[in-house]
């Protein structure tokens, strides 16, 4: 049973500029949640503002940031964490997730850069992580990241996510696409990986499509329909960890509201088939 303190349930999506007008004007709210990237909407004003402000409004809102550079050996930004603060407690945020990696030193990088997998860099993060929670008042909750190179590495990745879990006493953001490509890259077994992840730091899960570059290259893009192995791979998290909320994204090639919508009702049904399927066996 998941315990990790996202008040959200069922099926979401991520909220994007492209289909807002054409979403907002559906009778039924469609998905359970919306999702946003904070740096998109923090300083925005006028007509945007109004919008957002109503999404939030109607919808339970999470956010899930691009900027914040947890492994980056700068040091934080906490100006823009307290501004950040401000913009979550205006609109009742849910919850605040960001990527377990880094963007940015003297400048930004405009990527998502691994950090290296040692015992060192999970301690140097976790302390990070914990400054973040002090300023925000609230848990921060990360994601596993997909990655194409490790450099230095000394532990697993599960090792290494579960060490920064563990020593930060944060939650995390699944995302089942990032474990299937990085599977698939580095070699290793994706259901293994996810029964290895706590369920109780469970706050959410993210899934999307992705591009093979190659056989045995894949590039997590978002930019694609979410392929059979990744639903089979939802559907062993929840068949392991419960039924948790869960979104779908999609930030490019984006397709019709009734596309997008069709793929979070497959959500939907996988989470109702796992429910069905909980009740007969305790019956």
């Amino acid at each position: 049973m998941n315990t990790a303190s996202c008040p959200v349930s069922g099926a979401g999506l991520g909220l994007r500029r492209d289909f807002m007008d054409e979403f907002d004007v559906l009778d039924n709210n469609p998905v359970d949640f919306l999702e946003v990237a904070p740096e998109n909407w923090m300083e925005m004003g006028g007509i945007l503002s109004k919008k957002f402000s109503h999404f939030a409004s109607r919808y339970p809102m999470i956010c899930h940031g691009l900027s914040l550079s947890i492994g980056s050996p700068a040091p934080l930004d906490e100006h823009f964490l307290i501004r950040l603060k401000k913009f979550l407690d205006k609109h009742n945020i849910r919850c605040y997730s960001e990527h377990l990696s880094y963007c940015s030193d003297n400048g930004h990088l405009y990527d998502l850069m691994p950090i290296p997998f040692t015992q060192e860099a999970v301690s140097y993060v976790a302390k990070r992580i914990q400054r973040v929670q002090e300023i925000l008042e609230r848990r921060l909750v990360i994601e596993n990241v997909s990655y194409y190179a490790a450099p230095g590495q000394e532990m697993t990745e599960i090792d290494f996510l579960n060490g920064v879990l563990e020593q930060a006493d944060c939650d995390l953001l699944l995302d089942v696409n990032n474990i299937y490509v990085n599977s698939i890259n580095h070699k290793y077994d994706a259901e293994s990986y996810i029964k290895s992840v706590p369920s109780e730091r469970i706050a959410y899960l993210h899934i999307a499509g992705h591009y093979d570059e190659a056989e045995d290259l894949k590039i997590d893009t978002h930019g694609a329909d979410i392929i059979d192995p990744v639903w089979q791979l939802l559907e062993t998290t929840y068949q392991h960890h419960g039924v948790m909320p869960t979104l779908l994204e999609r930030d490019f090639n984006i397709p019709s509201v009734a596309s997008l919508i069709s793929e979070v009702n497959q959500i939907r049904q996988y989470q109702s088939a796992q429910e069905d399927n909980d009740v007969a066996r305790t019956a």
